[in-house]
């Protein structure tokens, strides 16, 4: 039984330490649905809201001239937060984004320590069928295609309902 319980211990330590190293390990997983889920007279009528991310020291400088310039056009899903890439613990009521992991390592002054990526902080103003809501960039979305956007469930909310799940055709900027 102590030969049980050592072992359990162990392997117990090896994936903390694993969770520790790589916080993306210890995040929820997406909650991605179906990719024809998606029905535009099914989406709720939601009330528009810029909102602002509530993550400390958001600055609000746009994004490199050039980079991604212009209108983008990708899928919009939401995710359970928590401590995201950018080293910010992030609950699911903060107006936040996680971009593609191919924007986010190809962000221009991206190193090797993702919590210093300059993309962190950043402000995307998203639109979806009229709706629109601001996020900040705290986090990384390793099953998003380039100009793909993860939100908080909160910042979902504000383009459409969460039981859709995905949107096909969201629109968004640097703000």
């Amino acid at each position: 039984m102590q030969f049980f319980t050592s072992t359990l211990v162990a392997i117990t330590l090896a994936l903390s330490a694993t969770a520790v190293t790589n916080p993306s390990i210890s995040r929820a997983v997406h909650e991605r649905r179906c990719e024809d889920s998606v029905d535009s007279a099914a989406a709720s009528p939601v009330a528009v809201v810029n909102a602002v991310a509530s993550p400390a020291a958001v600055v609000d400088a746009a994004a490199p001239a050039g980079f991604l310039a212009g209108t983008q056009t990708g899928q919009g899903t939401y995710y359970a937060t928590g401590l995201g890439s950018c080293g910010i613990v992030n609950n699911d009521s903060d107006y936040i984004v996680a971009v593609s992991h191919l924007l986010y390592d190809s962000y221009p002054g991206a190193g090797a320590n993702p919590n210093a990526n300059p993309v962190c902080n950043k402000r995307i103003q998203a639109h979806y069928q009229g709706k629109s809501v601001t996020v900040t960039v705290t986090d990384r979305c390793e099953a998003c295609k380039m100009t793909d956007l993860d939100f908080s469930p909160a910042a979902f909310s504000q383009l459409a309902s969460e039981s859709i799940g995905r949107l096909n055709g969201v629109t968004w900027n640097w703000a």
